[in-house]
């Protein structure tokens, strides 16, 4: 183990894992260095204020060369992290609802919140949001729902579009979810294992932005498509196939948290992690289960994959950030926060 203050030098692993609390145990560090382990996910319990946020990121960044990728789900609505200090975001849904308005100012005002997000999370340190949703709102899924644009493919196409301009002009990159669509499936998998009966052709509209959007990166959902295959998406080769070779992705394909439950049809956390690797993951979340990321680190042996661990330094934001102070001036900026105000009025 490094004890110098000098970043060790080492190419990303395919784990990506949590911590505990507001500051870096000797455990995190311990973790954190580890060769399979290639990012860190933050959740609310590890914000206190950007202030905090800031030096939490920079102690993470400090630890090895490449510097970790830090992520965060930060979508707007009730999926926000960061709240005190922090702009608070409107659900997409309200996008969705001016769209049906005033098509070109719901794209604008897509671009603009997306900014603030983005330039926002960026000056704290944190490198990648795990948004869009692009989910379409059939009106099913309640763990969905307001976090949905709209029912309407060209909607999220077009909401979507602009959200990623949005991000990609603050220097973060778009990371679309949940693959193929979790918007018909009812159960939440968080806490089961939704399954979704709709052939491949009537799931033609929940491809749509996935075939027509400037993506980065892509999360799988835990669903199974019973027509198109037996596994959730996520552990599905048929549908890393399809998202690869039919679609043209060429981006990082994120799992989701293989600690909920609708990846537990997988078995155990080390036969989750082989199973979403094997179907072509090349990042995999495990969340809120620090024995479960104790028994990965130390049970599984993937294949070194070069390729892969290149595809997800690529997502690393090639723009400097804006630091905090300069942004509060920054007229983007200014007139996003406007925009977010105004839309969650």
């Amino acid at each position: 183990m490094n004890t110098t203050n000098t970043p060790e030098e080492q190419p990303l692993g395919p784990l990506m894992i949590d911590i505990a609390g507001l500051t870096l145990s000797d455990l995190d560090r311990q973790r954190l260095r580890h060769p399979l382990v290639g990012g860190l996910i933050l959740f609310a319990r590890n914000y206190q204020s950007p202030q905090q946020l800031e030096r939490l990121t920079a102690a993470v960044h400090a630890l090895r060369t490449p510097p970790l990728p830090i992520a965060i789900d930060h979508e707007g609505g009730r999926v926000q992290r960061c709240r005190q200090g922090f702009t608070h975001l409107p659900p997409m849904r309200r996008l969705g609802e001016l769209w049906d308005d005033d098509r070109q100012a719901a794209m604008a005002t897509a671009r603009q919140l997306a900014y603030v997000l983005a330039a926002e999370l960026r000056a704290r340190g944190v490198d990648l949001s795990f948004t869009p949703v692009l989910d379409l709102d059939w009106a099913r899924s309640s763990v969905i729902g307001d976090r949905s644009f709209h029912r309407d493919p060209v909607a999220v196409v077009d909401l979507a579009g602009a959200f990623i301009e949005g991000l990609h002009s603050a220097g973060m990159a778009a990371c679309g979810k949940h693959f193929p669509g979790h918007g018909w499936a009812e159960a939440d998998s968080h806490v089961a294992l939704p399954v979704d009966e709709r052939c491949l052709d009537e799931m033609a509209p929940d491809l749509e932005p996935y075939r027509r959007l400037r993506l980065d990166a892509v999360m799988p959902a835990h669903v199974i498509y019973r027509q198109v295959d037996h596994r959730p998406a996520g552990f599905s080769p048929v549908w890393h196939r399809l998202l690869r070779e039919d679609l043209g992705f060429a981006g990082v394909i994120f799992s989701d948290d293989l600690s909920m439950a609708g990846a537990a049809v997988a078995g155990g956390i080390v036969a989750r992690c082989r199973a979403a690797w094997d179907a072509g993951c090349d990042m995999l979340l495990v969340c809120n289960a620090p024995q479960a990321v104790g028994e990965v680190l130390a049970d599984w042996r993937p294949p070194a994959d070069a390729r892969r661990a290149r595809r997800v330094e690529r997502l690393s934001a090639a723009t400097s950030a804006i630091d905090w102070s300069t942004l509060q001036h920054d007229a983007a900026y200014r007139s996003g926060v406007a925009a977010a105000r105004q839309l969650s009025a």
